[in-house]
């Protein structure tokens, strides 16, 4: 509840900064992406200077994302590997203990004397 109630009072005053930020920033403003050419280039853009703002925001989101996931990648490798070793060991134990519930059912719950050596030593 405590965790809702921060994300709240971050994201609504953040909304209320990105909303602003487009209406005080609507007029168009031209890109131009022709460096040979600048004052008649053969590509360029105009839209409003928001969509730049956001744009870059976006870019900037998904470049810092993909970088964290690759380095992350290391500890994901890890974690397969665990999980790996953590069903090979459970299927050991069930293994195991099947062994030992077909072993007490077979010898009548006596174990066939094993337990009672072992208990004597």
């Amino acid at each position: 509840m405590l965790k809702r109630i921060v994300t709240l009072l971050v994201a609504f005053p953040v909304a209320i900064l990105l909303v602003a930020l487009a209406v005080i920033n609507r007029h168009e403003v031209r890109m131009v992406l022709d460096p040979f050419k600048p004052q008649a280039p053969s590509l360029a853009l105009e839209l409003p200077f928001y969509f730049y703002l956001f744009g870059s925001m976006f870019i900037g989101i998904i470049v810092g994302g993909v970088a964290v996931w690759l380095g992350q990648g290391r500890w994901r490798h890890t974690a397969r590997v665990r999980a790996q070793e953590v069903r090979r060991w459970q299927a050991e134990a069930d293994r195991l203990a099947h062994e030992r519930d077909a072993e007490v059912a077979r010898t009548g719950g006596t174990g066939g004397g094993k337990t009672l050596a072992l208990a004597h030593r």
